[in-house]
């Protein structure tokens, strides 16, 4: 589904992921030759409007980060309906947990704009986990962070949206 977009020299690419994932929480706990690292198992993309990154039930084998546009996140809500949960735009990732575990995606994510991504592959991951342990563990630190993260935020929205007791 995704295609990688051509660019004129590999380590202009590179550069460039790597000069956007430097402020990702995933990579919060990297150092810049680490995160080129990582930046030569990853790749931009691009999705023109209306098009469908991944839908709901969908395999998931990459995480993936919006650098620009917009993506609206949808959820089914009956046989021909959705709601959009969320609008994703630049620094937000989307399907982190694909990179640790096989589990279908949870929602459909449809371009809003046309959207240039960093993909980063499960395969990549795993890569990096057997050949650059320290590497590995630290985006572990960081996936945990950013999921603790957004507990907290999911947490506070809910007790926001609680009825009180009594």
């Amino acid at each position: 589904m995704l295609e990688r977009q051509s660019a004129p020299d590999r380590s202009d690419r590179e550069k460039d992921l790597v000069n956007f994932i430097i402020n990702l929480p995933l990579f919060e706990f990297l150092e810049r030759d680490e995160l080129l690292e990582v930046a030569t198992r990853m790749d931009f993309v691009e999705i023109d409007p209306g098009e469908v990154l991944f839908n709901e039930w969908d395999k998931a084998d990459f995480v993936c980060f919006v650098e620009s546009g917009e993506l609206d996140m949808t959820k089914k809500t009956g046989p021909d309906s959705s709601d959009v949960m969320a609008t994703l735009r630049r620094g937000r990732s989307i399907g982190e947990m694909s990179i640790i575990n096989n589990f279908p995606r949870s929602s459909t994510v449809i371009a809003r704009s046309k959207v240039r991504l960093a993909v980063f592959p499960r395969a990549a991951f795993e890569e990096i986990l057997e050949k650059e342990v320290n590497i590995g563990v630290n985006i572990l630190k960081g996936l945990a962070n950013l999921l603790s993260i957004n507990l907290k935020k999911a947490s506070s929205r809910l007790a926001d949206n609680m009825l009180p007791l009594g």
